[in-house]
Parts: C-alpha cells; structure tokens; sequence
C-alpha cells in the first residue's frame, strides 16, 4: 500500500530518528482478535504477552530494559506497516489499565490563554482584543517563574493588586499543580485513529503534550506524546466544565510507542525536548505549525509525578500523565481576530525526534466509532485467549 496516496502514516514517519531507541507499545491483532503489548525492533513488532498481558503489568516488572534486550526471546507478529495500513491490526494507545491523568496550566503561554478564556467566556471573537490587552502585563511577569518559588509568590500579590488574579494562575504558578482525570483507562486512542470534538463547540484545538508512564510506586519510567483534545469555549464558560470540555469521545490520543528510559534516554534528555505541532486542514489549505521547548515548563515533570501519585493518591496499575500543553494556537482561520479552531478532517501531528510522531485526524465525537472495549471487555478477551 502507498502510504502517500492513502494519507496513512509509515513506520518511518512515526518512529523515532534514534534507531536505538527501547520502545514498547500496544496494538490490536487481527489473528488473535484482541490486544497485545509489543516491542519494536526497527520496524517489526515482538508480541509480549509471554511476558505481561498487560501493558500496565510489563512497566511494572523490574529490570525492564534487560528483559527486553533479548528480543529474540518474543516471536515477531508483523512489520509496522501492516499495523498502520490496518493490514494486520491497528495501532492502540500505549496504555491499558493505567490511570490517565493530566497536568493543566504548567506554561507560561498557555496560561495566559487560560486566563483569556476565562475573560472571554468560551467567546473567541472577544479573545484577540483581550490577549492584546492582558499579554503586556501577565505575559512578562510570567516569564522564567517557577511555580510555588518565593518570586511567583511576588508576582500573585503584584497581579492581585492589579485585578489580575486568576484561578488558572493559581495553579499555574502556586504551590499546588492542577491535575485531572482526562479520560477513563483504556478510552485512550492511539496514532492513526481519529480524534474527536463535540459539535456544540465552535472554538476548540489540539494541546500536544509530553505524557509520562508511571508505575504503580511512582516511578518514571518513559515517555511519549499525547494530544489533550480541548473544546476552549465550553471550558471558557466555567472551569467547573472542565470535564465536558476534555473528556469525550476520542478526546485523547496518546502514542506511538513508550520510549522507555535507558543510558540514552533520562529525564535530563526529556528535559531538552523540543515538541512541534502541524496542523493541515482537509479542504481550506489552512496550515498551522509551531515549536516549543520542554525547557520552557514551570514545574519539573518530577514534580508533577509527585502530586500525583503519592502517599495521599495511589494508582496501583500505574498512570500516564499529560504534562501540560506548551502551545495555545492563535492564529486566524475562520475569519480575522476569530483565532484558531478545529475543522473537520484536519490532520494534527504531534512530534520530538526523541519520541516519533503521533498522527491523528479530526472527526465530531457522534461520527467516530463509540468506545466499547474497556476493562471488563479485556479481560474477558484475555482469559478467552489464556492469558490470565
């Protein structure tokens, strides 16, 4: 199959530039119907369920990376390709069981496009006039603060004599990071899905994250990209919408593959990401891109990970964590000063050389497939195959 004519990503597109990267993830297998997590070897997939029958399982077994550097050990179910072009199974989000839970508001761009949206009420038309007026103010004093720092702490009463203050400058840079539920385990859709936004709303966008994989102690054990799909006006009429606003059908998409930590890849090198978003509409021409720098983030991942798995909040099949989105699009596409919002059948990519490329195309949550296999359904799909 020609990948170019059939718009459906390549093994090249999507894996790392690193060769040598340990990856693990999950698919959906057409010659045993169900799921399995797998290793990628360049780009053939080794099935683990001789090891784990659950992707949350393998991240917790010790020694990971040493188990997984006998790959002949795991027989080989097909090539990359197969999965993507739906020959052989589909690519799944690299999760199962785990919690998927996300930090909101960790980048000084993007909170002040909170704030905005909290001015606006869910209202883009009013939101360019309003970014005008705020970003000289906040947008400086924002910068290089980290959260719950003795300066951020100056910065909340400066913007608190000004009439500035707001809830998501509160958790933006108060000692306290906001983290939520962003969707059900296994609701998570992975690259080469479509990824969904209600049709009630008319000014929504992609927020490609950093998303970590957590085990069950806390323990930060690799990486990947996600998309926290984000319906902007329904969460601009009140933060108490937070949930409507992100958690529906196909609302998040996480993938492609876990890069597992190793000598090469630490949370120093994570660090040092640079994640970029393209966004390509299906029939107005419209393109949008952008590069931003994990560098960039105002609470170390460490710190993230801490607040939320911890002696007060235990997960016990492990978590993935969105670790906020360094972009807030704004640019026109509509009409001027309208900014930026999603169209159907637009393709966002979200990407680091360190991670690969996660592709997905946009649809109206009623027209995407309803999610239907969730954990009663895999484990029932699990013992069918003996694997429980």
């Amino acid at each position: 199959m020609d990948h170019a004519e059939t718009n459906i990503p390549s093994a090249r597109d999507i894996l790392p530039e690193d060769g040598n990267a340990l990856l693990v993830g999950r698919v959906w297998r057409q010659d045993v119907d169900g799921p399995s997590p797998v290793l990628v070897e360049g780009d053939v997939l080794r099935d683990l369920t001789g090891l784990a029958p659950t992707l949350s399982q393998l991240l917790e077994l010790d020694d990971l990376a040493t188990l997984l550097g006998e790959a002949d050990r795991y027989p080989q179910i097909g090539s990359l390709d197969a999965y993507l072009s739906g020959e052989a199974g589909s690519l799944l989000a690299p999760c199962d069981l785990q919690a998927v839970k996300a930090a909101g508001v960790t980048f000084a761009d993007s909170m002040l496009e909170r704030v905005i949206e909290e001015q606006a009420k869910g209202d883009p038309a009013r939101a360019d006039a309003i970014r005008e007026r705020l970003k000289p103010v906040i947008g400086e004093n924002l910068k290089g603060v980290k959260a719950g720092s003795p300066k951020a702490a100056e910065v909340k009463a400066l913007l608190q004599d000004m009439g500035l203050w707001s809830q998501y400058l509160e958790v933006g840079i108060g000692p306290d990071a906001e983290v939520f539920t962003k969707c059900p385990p296994m609701a998570a859709v992975g690259c080469g899905a479509s990824v969904g936004i209600h049709p009630m709303s008319d000014w929504n966008n992609p927020e490609p994250e950093v998303v970590l994989a957590l085990r069950s102690d806390g323990t930060i054990v690799g990486a990947t990209l996600g998309n926290d799909v984000n319906l902007r006006d329904v969460e601009g009429r009140s933060a108490l919408l937070l949930g409507k606003a992100k958690d529906n059908n196909a609302s998040c998409a996480i993938g492609p593959f876990i890069r597992l930590f190793d000598g090469s890849f630490t949370l120093d090198t994570l660090m040092q990401l640079e994640v970029s978003l393209r966004v390509t509409g299906a029939d107005d021409g419209f393109e949008m891109t952008g590069v931003s720098r994990m560098a960039a983030i105002s609470r170390t991942p460490a710190d993230l990970a801490s607040q939320t798995l911890n002696a007060h909040h235990q997960y016990p099949d492990g978590a993935m964590l969105f670790l906020g989105t360094m972009f807030a699009p704004t640019k026109d596409r509509r009409a001027p000063g309208q900014g930026f919002t999603h169209e159907i059948g637009d393709r966002v990519e979200i990407s680091a050389p360190e991670l690969g490329r996660l592709v997905n195309v946009v649809d109206h949550t009623d027209a995407i497939a309803p999610w239907t296999f969730g954990t009663g359904a895999l484990l029932r799909n699990l013992a069918r195959r003996g694997l429980l």
